[in-house]
């Protein structure tokens, strides 16, 4: 059995891959077509199973249980996915791709903080690498995946931890995720090479230990981002249409899920429409399709989305448009998680943790921290202009999602039987060393 390591690259397109040098090296770059949403959750999760979304059941990053009330973002379960995945029966290394915890892999690496009883948080990773790579490496920099301080030094820890793994423990598949150019795409509506050239050495170290122990490295992306410059409020327009509910209290405005006769759970590009009561579809097709910035208002079935977990509707934003969960209607009674970077608790994707209202703001709330006080870490502005890169659509070729590789497939659903076909055959390893 052959050896293949899958760089996901996120980000990365056709047209970018011309400042990767060690990436274009792989082979072919072209595009291939992503699933709607263009989000990480959905894309990797149809990378893994060969499925469309209506049968994978991951129609997003985050998406509404009905039975609870609760609107959940960023879940790891690898339960949460139908489908046989790619590396079920073959000796995996999953650095840092979704869907982690209960994956049935050899060796893992994912983002896992600690919680207190208080509320306290303190950052930490499960590595269930055997490679102890904290140790190794130091400490995995939390801050630097996510956040205002989000950049490089993420992308070269998983880098240099991946190919720390291949080389000690030679998988047969290593999945390797480098998110570094998600970050300022998001934040600046210019794509600067810089940043490509700079996850091109992430990736150059990982394609180094490929060779080592002769696998095939592919690289693949999830999509495209592309500039915007529209935020559309869907669920301020419900809610000042009386079909959306709150409850005020001591820690602002919360969305009442159950209560509310249609809400939208916003992922970039896309959101899905929710609709308690059947009667108002017409209206909320109606509001939605008035609002600027929205291109279409379209059935789940449309876009293979046709799941249980997806809304009634499904909302599409213009190319330069994306979609802000926002639901109050006065700053002063936005919700306290709002402004922290709160990922689970926010019932939307939220780009504006990107951005930071005040370093001084965040110093004092540190020191706050390390003098035992009790502190909120409210440093993320309520600013939705500031945001000028998203995804969630299917844009050009060359400006959407791409993969790299020998005979690479045009689709991502096509993607687990191509790495099963590398898997099995008889090549070596690109070098020609025989692992």
């Amino acid at each position: 059995m052959s050896k293949v390591c899958v760089i996901n690259v996120v980000g990365l397109t056709q047209k970018l891959v011309e400042h990767a040098p060690r990436i274009a090296s792989v082979g072919k770059a072209h595009g291939w077509q992503s699933p709607y949403p263009a989000v990480t959750c959905t894309s990797q999760a149809t990378m893994l199973t060969g499925l469309s979304p209506r049968e994978h059941g991951i129609v997003g990053n985050g998406w509404y249980f009905r039975d609870t009330g609760e609107i959940r973002f960023w879940q790891q379960s690898n339960r949460l996915m139908a489908g046989e995945k790619l590396y079920e029966g073959v000796p995996t290394a999953k650095m840092f791709w979704w869907f982690n915890q209960g994956a049935p892999v050899t060796w893992f690496a994912t983002p896992k903080p600690y919680y207190g009883s208080d509320g306290s948080k303190a950052f930490g990773i499960l590595d269930k690498t055997e490679c102890d790579l904290t140790t190794e490496l130091g400490e995995f920099p939390f801050f630097s995946f996510w956040g205002p301080k989000a950049g490089l030094p993420s992308s070269d820890w998983i880098a240099r931890a991946s190919a720390l793994v291949m080389r000690r423990k030679r998988p047969e598949l290593t999945m390797v995720y480098l998110p570094h150019l998600d970050y300022d795409f998001q934040r600046l509506p210019i794509h600067d090479p810089e940043r490509v050239r700079e996850v091109d050495r992430c990736a150059g170290m990982v394609i180094d230990a490929a060779e080592d122990i002769g696998a095939t490295p592919i690289v693949v992306s999830e999509y495209g981002l592309v500039p915007v410059s529209r935020p559309v409020e869907i669920n301020r327009a419900l809610r000042r249409a009386g079909l959306l509910e709150v409850r005020d209290g001591p820690f602002g405005e919360t969305l009442m899920t159950m209560d509310s006769k249609a809400f939208a759970v916003v992922d970039h590009q896309l959101a899905h429409i929710y609709i308690n009561d059947v009667r108002c579809t017409a209206e909320v097709r109606r509001i939605v399709e008035d609002l600027p910035g929205v291109a279409s208002v379209v059935e789940p079935g449309e876009l293979q989305l046709d799941h249980a977990r997806s809304g009634e509707l499904i909302a599409l934003a213009n190319d330069d448009a994306w979609f802000v969960y926002y639901y109050w209607l006065d700053d002063r009674r936005a919700p306290d998680f709002a402004t922290s970077v709160d990922i689970h608790r926010k019932p939307g994707y939220d780009p504006c943790e990107l951005f930071m209202t005040s370093p001084l703001r965040a110093a004092a709330r540190l020191l706050q921290k390390k003098l035992g006080m009790r502190y909120r870490m409210d440093v993320i502005p309520l600013d939705p202009s500031l945001v000028k890169g998203s995804h969630g659509l299917r844009p050009s070729d060359s400006e959407g999602a791409v993969i790299v590789g020998p005979d690479a497939p045009t689709d991502m659903r096509d993607f687990k039987a191509y790495v099963r076909r590398l898997l099995a055959s008889s090549k070596v390893g690109p070098t020609g060393r025989q692992p």
